[in-house]
């Protein structure tokens, strides 16, 4: 399984990035605030935990721009709560890569990538996405962008892109499609994927609302989005456990992608270090397996990925599908047996 390393502590130092530029990239906290995105959530208590995500992201971000250093930056981070720590690596991750490319130099992002951020580089890829989705020359040859990291794990900027989009732009349908149209068939897969996720927070969690807006993308990328969902699920919560149930049946034919979205988010918190029940539960009922039989799944596909597909990712993707099919058909016979996976399920609401 790829870990990015490094044989020794990377160094930025933010004195190299005019203040001007510093106070120019402050975001408002409001902005995560669902009234002012236009989101829906009947659920008081998920809302205020999907609005959290969104606080705990800024708080990552605001503490990149401050910091002067990477060891600085670590320790502010691992301040926040342990299973939503991931969050704000994903925001820090964004403030260093729109340094770098504001500033027209530096390296604050990949360096923190190989070395003190190592153990979320799955978020990382993911925030880096969130800097190019707001940079218009970056934005438009992203795919160029990419090629300096990672083969498999670089097309998760692609999500961040394409999550980005659906958080702030998700009502303005021409953008969405233009920002789609302009990227290859592999890129706009990951895109749909990470536009997916974004409904979690759009609906509020709903079920039927994010089943009914999955179905007005273009059918080429149903599997993506409900990939997308299994992600969020997994990885963000808010669903409890007999409502997932009822997402699992709602995705349908795509059910083996929404397993595949949460065991992606159990091997991205099992690397960071950072379990959560919710994503116990959300691997039980979604993956018909705990947690770490995800994540470990997700090491052996990743042994097998064939890395001369034009996009390795997408070839990782399939591999988890396939691997995760059959868990997925004898869900649908009604043959489940979730509730002996993990005692955590047991009057579980969505910790």
């Amino acid at each position: 399984m790829f870990v990015a390393r490094s044989s020794g502590r990377s160094t930025f130092l933010l004195k190299d990035v005019p203040m001007l530029i510093q106070r120019f990239l402050r975001i408002d906290p409001r902005e995560v605030d669902f009234e002012r995105r236009g989101f829906t959530c009947s659920n008081a208590d998920v809302r205020t935990r999907l609005e959290n995500v969104g606080r705990f992201f800024l708080q990552g971000y605001h503490f990149a721009l401050q910091e002067a250093g990477p060891v600085a930056l670590v320790e502010k981070l691992n301040q926040v709560e342990r299973q939503h720590c991931g969050f704000a690596y994903e925001g820090a991750a964004m403030a260093l890569a729109l340094m770098d490319e504001l500033s027209f130099r530096g390296e604050r992002f990949t360096r923190f990538l190989t070395a003190e951020g190592s153990q979320h580089v799955y978020m990382l890829h993911v925030g880096a996405g969130w800097a190019y989705a707001r940079i218009p020359w970056m934005r438009w040859r992203i795919e160029t962008v990419i090629k300096k990291l990672h083969p498999v794990l670089r097309w998760l900027v692609m999500d961040g892109y394409g999550f980005h989009e659906g958080y702030f732009h998700g009502s303005k349908q021409k953008r969405l499609k233009d920002s789609a149209s302009r990227l290859s068939v592999d890129a706009r897969h990951v895109f749909y994927q990470g536009l997916g996720r974004s409904l979690w927070f759009a609906k509020g969690a709903d079920v039927q609302e994010i089943s009914d807006r999955i179905a007005l993308f273009p059918l080429l990328y149903h599997n993506d989005a409900w990939s997308g969902i299994g992600l969020a699920c997994a990885y963000a919560g808010g669903m409890a456990q007999n409502t997932m149930t009822e997402l699992r049946h709602r995705a349908g034919i795509h059910a083996s992608a929404l397993a595949q979205g949460a065991a992606f988010a159990a091997k991205a918190r099992q690397l960071a270090g950072n379990p959560a029940q919710h994503t116990e539960v959300a691997c039980a009922v979604l993956c018909q397996m705990q947690a770490g039989e995800a994540a470990a799944l997700c090491d052996t596909t990743f042994g097998q990925i064939d890395m001369f597909r034009s996009c390795p990712y997408q070839h990782w993707r399939e591999l988890m599908q396939q691997s995760l099919l059959s868990a997925s058909e004898i869900f649908l016979r009604g043959d489940s047996h979730e509730s002996s996976l993990s005692p955590l399920l047991v009057a579980t609401k969505f910790h």
